[in-house]
């Protein structure tokens, strides 16, 4: 059995595409091996920021050949007919067998077909892949036509040790590749995966991502633990330093104590964002005056100067962030209101004073549903909490939008819970992010939100398909976990509407309520469904006329789902259905509704007595703790209409010769369908 080595060596590869990058080739090229049954025992997929490696173990040196019987035409057929199947097998009539089958005398040819050699095979195969192999972004160099991530170098392709001529653009395969790009650049050849492995570690380059990451952990540990500090451990940086170096040297540099006072998020924004580097906190958890960096390098001075200048770089970025953090501090958030207004918003939706405005209006409107909100702290919240996009420091550091207002509300001598709420407001940006608690957080959370939503839906720019442009899925989402973990009691619908009438009235008002609500049933889905919830459910609970409180309206869910698990539930259903089925056939062949009350005079028969009966009883218990929201003990009480429905169906037939008693019949069936709607619209649960 032989080895597949390829190597595809170019110019530094972006480390967020490098993984999937390595990912796909693996399977392009195990798929191209498996169409052309060239079975293989192990596949090992390597990624350096230069070079893609697969290595494949236990290839045959040929494909299988091939036996396949095929059947032609009868065996007296035309003649034009037998030669054409002669021709497209390659034999000739000589060869055919005449076999007799049950419709008649046949022609059969065996067709012999060599396999070709795994070498010709693997580059056809390995050339396919690389012109499939798709990049978020790829370039041309000089007068090629191909494309590649950056600029592919070499190829290195053997086969039991021998070269594969592939070929990609103006790069032709051999059995050359080398080492690291400062500390060891020399090229050398290779003859296996085995020397492959080996003269590139001697050349200073680690091509186990794996093997990188450990490496870089537990040495920027060991740094920090030196100094008595602990590294702030961040995976996202983790992966994408691994993808920035071939031989990783985790190295220690200070902060300037000078910059010490800067609000902690700049300076790990500073240090993590934008210069690649892990923070390090002393035992209190405070951020300490320290940073480690990743060098690519080993220097015969320890790499004092690598270190020097990382710290050099830091250094002019900070004086920036500190000029930053000094001047915005001697103009409140009050007085950079004014600016605001020079801010476009949305071409259709005004400015962001403009934006403010409808902000104020919702969180006093939202005060109202929750509980212990101060009004006024939640309208100066919503006043200020936009002034930070002004400031100097936010214009440089936009991802500490709303931080930065906090630092500067707090600086202003604003209440805490105003600078609190506008370090939330933002919140939750995403599923895994913690929602506000805080009752004024809450209010200015939902009206960012509620406001985003009311405004893109009142312009017709909802989200189609795939494509969310405003994140409004997102801030769907935020709305609804921001109401249910609060448990708030916020209307939708009117809510919706207060939202939407702060815009001109030119704008489509009663569309983007309805069309709200509908979106929000989705997005109200597909959260209670990543929580094991049935969708149907709550589609069931939301076509319910007004219902839209989503507390109220996942505790009906929650209720429902217990009802229609049991025995009694499900045999309801059935009842339900059968009698929904009926009333659908009759209501449509009479093209009339049967929803009207039932004459008790013309319930001829026991069964159908008792269940009118059991109707009103079961109503009448059920509508009081549906009103209290006992959702449960009301389902209890739906659940005695079983036996009635049951015996009903038994011993009654619907469709009377006697045209009165068939009707009211008919809307004896109607109140059994009304008594469950008053729970949920159960058309819409599925079987």
């Amino acid at each position: 059995m032989a080895e597949l080595l390829l190597e595809l060596f170019s110019e530094e590869i972006p480390a967020r595409m490098q993984a999937r990058a390595s990912d796909d080739l693996t399977k392009l090229v195990t798929a191209g091996l498996k169409a052309a049954d060239l079975g293989f025992d192990h596949v090992e997929a390597l990624v350096t920021p230069r070079r893609l490696t697969l290595i494949i173990d236990g290839l045959p040196e040929k494909q299988p050949d091939l036996r396949e019987e095929r059947r032609g035409p009868r065996a007296d057929a035309p003649e034009k007919a037998i030669a054409g199947f002669l021709g497209g097998n390659g034999v000739t009539l000589e060869q055919c067998e005449k076999r007799e089958t049950p419709k008649g005398v046949f022609l059969f040819a065996i067709v012999e077909q060599k396999g070709r050699a795994s070498a010709e095979v693997i580059k056809d195969i390995v050339e396919d892949a690389m012109a499939k192999l798709s990049w978020p972004k790829s370039m041309r160099w000089a007068d090629q036509k191909v494309r590649w991530v950056r600029q592919l170098d070499r190829i290195l392709c053997l086969f039991n040790g021998t070269v594969i001529p592939v070929s990609y653009g103006p790069v032709t395969a051999g059995n050359i590749t080398s080492g690291h790009r400062f500390l060891a650049p020399a090229t050398f050849s290779v003859a296996s995966a085995r020397e492959y492995k080996a003269k590139l570690a001697f050349a200073k380059v680690m091509l186990d991502r794996e093997e990188r990451k450990k490496v870089i952990l537990n040495g920027a540990r060991k740094l920090a633990e030196a100094e008595g500090f602990k590294l702030l451990e961040d995976n996202g940086l983790l992966e994408e330093v691994c993808g920035l170096v071939e031989w990783p040297v985790p190295v220690m540099g200070k902060v300037d104590d000078q910059f010490m006072d800067i609000p902690r998020e700049v300076l790990e924004t500073s240090m993590r964002e934008h210069q690649k580097y892990f923070v390090v906190e002393d035992k209190t958890g405070k951020l300490a005056s320290r940073f480690i960096t990743i060098s690519n390098m080993v220097t015969m001075d320890n790499n004092a100067q690598i270190i020097a200048g990382n710290e050099r770089v830091l250094r002019a970025r900070l004086h920036d962030a500190k000029f930053f953090w000094d001047q915005d501090r001697k103009m409140t958030l009050e007085q950079r209101l004014p600016k605001l207004d020079t801010i476009v918003f949305h071409a259709k939706l005004g400015t962001l004073a403009a934006r403010v405005l409808r902000l104020r209006g919702l969180a006093r409107e939202l005060s109202a549903d929750i509980d212990d909100c101060d009004i006024k702290l939640a309208d100066r919240a919503a006043e200020i909490a936009k002034a930070d996009l002004v400031s100097n420091m936010v214009f440089e550091f936009t991802e500490l939008q709303g931080l930065m207002g906090k630092y500067y509300a707090e600086n202003d001598g604003e209440a805490p819970e105003v600078a609190n709420a506008i370090a939330e407001h933002y919140a939750p940006a995403g599923p895994s992010d913690m929602c506000p608690t805080a009752p004024v957080s809450v209010a200015l959370a939902l009206a960012e939100k509620l406001d985003t939503l009311a405004g893109f839906f009142a312009i017709d720019e909802k989200p189609t398909g795939s494509k969310d442009p405003f994140a409004l899925r997102r801030a769907a989402l935020g709305v609804i976990r921001l109401v249910l973990e609060n448990g708030l009691r916020v209307p939708l619908r009117r809510t919706f509407a207060f939202a939407v009438s702060q815009y001109p009235a030119s704008i489509r008002r009663d569309e983007a309520v309805d069309e709200l609500l509908a979106f929000f049933a989705d997005r109200l889905k597909v959260h209670l469904r990543e929580q094991g919830v049935r969708h149907d459910l709550v589609s069931a609970v939301f076509a319910l006329d007004g219902e839209d409180d989503l507390v109220r309206l996942l505790a009906r869910v929650d209720a429902l789902a217990d009802f229609v698990s049991g025995e009694s539930g499900v045999n309801l259903m059935a009842g339900y259905k059968r009698a929904s089925n009926i009333l659908r056939i009759e209501e449509k062949k009479d093209e009339k509704s049967y929803d009207a009350e039932v004459s008790a005079d013309l319930l001829t028969q026991d069964e159908e007595r008792k269940l009118y009966q059991a109707l009103i009883d079961v109503r009448h218990k059920a509508l009081p703790l549906l009103r209290a929201e006992n959702y449960a003990a009301a389902m209890a009480e739906f659940a005695h209409l079983r036996g009635p429905v049951d015996a009903f169906f038994e011993g009654v037939t619907v469709n009377s010769d006697k045209a009165e008693e068939r009707a009211n019949r008919l809307k004896l069936l109607a109140q059994i369908r009304t008594a469950l709607h008053d729970v949920a619209d159960f058309s819409k649960i599925e079987s």
